[in-house]
Order: structure tokens, then sequence, then C-alpha cells
């Protein structure tokens, strides 16, 4: 059970970081502030439903989607995160495409990194009580 609960904060964490980056790197991408913790929710949970679903349909009905699919989720997340979270503002086609991209490398990257350092500091903090 905890391991599913720092998994989750894990993948909250990564998805945070993939908007945040969207938001520093693209000019016509904003979240106010008040709406980014909202935000952040609403996009993980439509990645964490819709991902398996659309894996689904893929392997079913498109087998050549199945290597597109994470991209494909990130879009629908932000597609829906954008329709429902008022502060938010995607502007123009190449925003979206480029928005899709890089929450979907930030989200990926911190993925990667985060449970890594997170296991580096227990293990020093073990070692260090065990001193």
């Amino acid at each position: 059970m905890l391991r599913l609960l720092i998994s989750g904060a894990l993948y909250l964490a990564g998805n945070a970081i993939g908007l945040l980056i969207a938001v520093m790197i693209l000019p016509g991408f904003s979240i106010n502030f008040s709406s980014f913790v909202v935000a952040t929710l609403i996009f993980t949970a439509v990645e964490v439903f819709a991902g398996p679903f659309l894996t689904k349909i893929s392997i079913k009905s498109v087998p050549a989607l199945q290597g597109g699919v994470a991209l494909v989720t990130t879009f629908a997340g932000l597609f829906i995160t954008f329709k429902l979270v008022d502060g938010m503002v995607i502007g123009g086609i190449s925003n979206w495409l480029a928005a899709t991209l890089l929450v979907w490398v930030g989200s990926l990257i911190a993925s990667l990194l985060l449970p890594i350092i997170a296991y580096k500091k227990v293990k020093d903090k073990r070692q260090a009580q065990r001193q």
C-alpha cells in the first residue's frame, strides 16, 4: 500500500514538473498559480484512467498506435484539463503540439529521476541512522 502511495505521489510530481516545463518554455501556455494544483490533479487523473483505456483500444483496433499511446494520453489529458480548468490557456495548434511533447518528455524524465532521487535520500538517511 505504501509503495502504491509513493508511486502515485511520484507520478503526480512528474506530471506537475511536465506542466511547469511547458509553462516556462511555451509563450502561449499558462496556468494560473491558484489553478495549477487543480490542473495537475485533473491531468493526472485523466492520464491514469485514459492510459489503460487507450492502450486497450490500440491493441484491439490500431496496433500501430501502441507506440504513441503515451503522447495521445498526454494530449487527451491536456485537452480535458484545459476544458475543466478556467485558469489554463494553451494558444494555437503549435502550442498544443509542443505542450503535448514537452509535458510528455518532462513527465517521463521526472518519472525516471524522481524515484532515483527518493531512493538515494532514503538510503542516505538509513545509513546515517546506522552510524
